[in-house]
């Protein structure tokens, strides 16, 4: 039957003739068919396609596929878009039609061209012709596409001025020799011995086996140093039989334990990685894990450079790297340096919030111990102890509930609810002024005062404090849930920090930041929050808190850090009970000197005067270094 006469008749009964994917529908046009293979191809599935070759015989669709995936083995599966570009051209028994194939390379990259996809009519039926040019133009039979992929540079994060956090920082790869490792056990046992003198744990006990099962010529790797780490042990790790160093750099902060989990690490793709992102992620690459570098990896990592060839000769397509962007945060390196060491020899899990009183700029995200894996300073849902006196204080006093003149008895107990509340080592003030209940940290007296701020009157005064607020920082952050309602017990209870209200170490250091400007400013870290600031704070409730944070230092809690350098220290010392056990607390402080609040947490720490409050000065005369 001539092709052209059936285009004429399809014209004509078209109108009675459903189309559908098989080789002879649409009045017997070569397009269904075309359609057709371009379906089976996203799928991989040919069981609609007939198939001849170049000489007309009639080839199986297994075949083709299989053929197929040979051609493309180092590409994705399937195109991610394939697009008939109009009508087939007939010429008697054969057409061609035009077909946009757009592949979605390694890392993103869009690769686009058009092929011809050839057909020829055999008993009314058209069949594609396969032949890898059908793939693309310049194929011809037993050539291959391969691709090879350039990882672009990595750009770097930055601290407030500008200057990069993270950038390339020398560092030596420890590998050992299996051919010259004479005795596995004595090398692991010299290599930890060396490691441990600089305070860096390596477990090796898998070291024997792993030198037994290693190729022939394939060194083992045991550990990456910095260099100045290596450089302390270096004879040491030299005496080793069998060792070898490699020197490199890779993308680090300044010190192991700088803002670490805030920041996060760069390190090769994992095989999690992989899976999660199938096409973005290559073996080889270098993946931002945890943090910031997780968070803004693909900002950070740019565009892979990608290079298309049939074999090992013509080259089809190729773009060039592009570098990735950098990230500009608000960290002071100044300011964070001083955190962690401020925390440096704590071993619970701990952290130190800095922020900039005046913008909501966090300046420094501190954990432990060392550098921590988990940003506690954000993330942590702790209860706060009588550091949230803070709160509670500045919701009396905004209600005109107590004045810090006003008498507030502080007994040794004080029934509420059915529960009986104490003070620390059960101390009692007798009939002072409510600054001093404050002070000194009673919390029989803010028990009592509890049904002063009525049901909601404690989650009000936090939200005016940016408490439950929405964080706007790039990263999972925690701003707070404050205890509401409750019957009598809770309600004392949390009048002090031991209710149902829970806090991040970062949440603490903004609402303290808070009551030294007058204003809640949103914290930021990256880009600046569009969460609108607070409401200005009443001068009658805010100046009377700020005396009385201040007093804290000069006759209270907190009177080591009365000599501390500087402008004056105003804060408020907290010990949270976090079960049944009143041995069982967590130690905290917020306050701030000059342009910086901050909250100290340790968890398990107990009686915050001899925690956290010697990390406060710890990091306050780290400041004047």
């Amino acid at each position: 039957m001539n092709a052209h006469k059936g285009r004429m008749v399809a014209v004509v009964i078209g109108a009675l003739v459903a189309g559908s994917l098989t080789a002879c529908s649409g009045g017997n046009d070569p397009e269904p068919s075309v359609d057709a293979f371009l379906a089976g191809w996203r799928k991989g599935q040919f069981d609609k396609v007939g198939f001849v070759d170049p000489a007309g015989k009639s080839v199986p669709a297994a075949d083709v596929t299989a053929q197929l995936k040979k051609v493309t083995a180092e590409l994705p599966s399937a195109p991610s878009k394939l697009e008939r570009a109009g009508d087939a051209s007939v010429k008697d028994e054969n057409a061609t039609s035009t077909v946009k194939v757009t592949w979605t390379l390694p890392g993103g990259v869009t690769w686009s061209y058009d092929t011809s996809v050839r057909l020829r009519e055999n008993d009314d039926t058209w069949n594609v012709v396969w032949e890898p040019a059908l793939v693309h133009k310049q194929l011809t039979t037993g050539e291959t596409l391969s691709v090879r992929r350039e990882e672009a540079p990595r750009s770097g994060i930055l601290d407030n001025a500008g200057s990069p956090i993270v950038r390339p920082r020398p560092i030596v790869t420890v590998l050992l020799d299996p051919a010259k490792v004479t005795d596995a056990a004595a090398a692991a046992k010299q290599l930890t011995a060396a490691f441990a003198s600089i305070d860096t744990d390596v477990d090796l006990s898998d070291l024997p086996a792993r030198l037994a099962k290693a190729k022939p010529g394939i060194a083992v790797d045991v550990v990456v140093l910095r260099q100045e780490a290596y450089d302390k042990i270096a004879t040491r790790i030299s005496a080793v039989t069998g060792v070898v160093v490699q020197k490199g750099t890779r993308d680090l902060a300044p010190t192991r334990q700088f803002a670490r989990a805030l920041l996060g690490s760069v390190s090769d793709a994992t095989k999690e990685d992989l899976t999660a992102k199938p096409g973005v992620y290559a073996v080889g690459d270098h993946v931002g894990h945890g943090g910031l570098q997780a968070a803004f990896d693909q900002k950070l990592r740019g565009t892979p450079g990608v290079t298309v060839a049939i074999g090992e000769k013509a080259t089809v397509f190729t773009s060039q790297p592009k570098p990735g962007q950098t990230i500009r945060t608000t960290l002071d390196q100044r300011v964070q340096t001083a955190a962690d060491a401020a925390l440096d020899g704590i071993t619970q899990q701990s952290a130190l919030v800095a922020i900039r009183i005046s913008d909501g700029s966090v300046v420094a995200a501190a954990n432990g111990p060392d550098g921590g894996s988990f940003n506690a300073a954000f993330e942590a849902k702790v209860p706060p102890g009588s550091t949230f006196k803070m709160v509670s204080a500045l919701g009396l006093l905004d209600q005109g509930a107590v004045k810090a003149d006003d008498t507030v008895a502080c007994p040794k107990h004080l029934a509420a609810g059915g529960r009986d509340f104490t003070n620390f080592d059960d101390f009692e003030l007798g009939n002072v002024p409510f600054r001093v209940d404050f002070a000194q940290s009673c919390n029989t007296a803010f028990a009592a005062l509890a049904p002063k701020l009525g049901p909601d009157g404690l989650a009000d005064a936090g939200r005016m404090l940016g408490l439950e607020a929405d964080y706007e920082l790039g990263l999972p952050a925690f701003s707070g849930k404050v205890s509401t309602g409750g019957d009598a017990a809770e309600r004392a209870a949390a009048a002090f920090g031991q209710g149902r209200t829970v806090v991040s170490p970062l949440s603490m250091a903004s609402a303290t930041a808070a009551v030294a400007s007058g204003r809640w400013t949103p914290p930021s870290l990256v880009d600046k929050p569009a969460t609108a600031p607070g409401p200005q704070l009443k001068p009658a409730a805010v100046e009377p808190l700020r005396a009385m944070m201040r007093q804290v230092v000069t006759d209270g809690t907190a009177t080591s850090l009365r000599d501390v350098p500087g402008a004056p220290v105003y804060g408020k010392t907290g010990t949270a009970e976090f079960d049944n056990n009143p041995d069982h607390a967590h130690a905290w402080w917020v306050g701030w000197q000059g342009d910086i609040a901050f909250a100290v947490f340790v968890e398990s720490g107990g009686h915050s005067s001899s925690v956290s409050v010697p990390v406060a000065e710890k990091f306050l005369r780290g400041l004047r270094t």
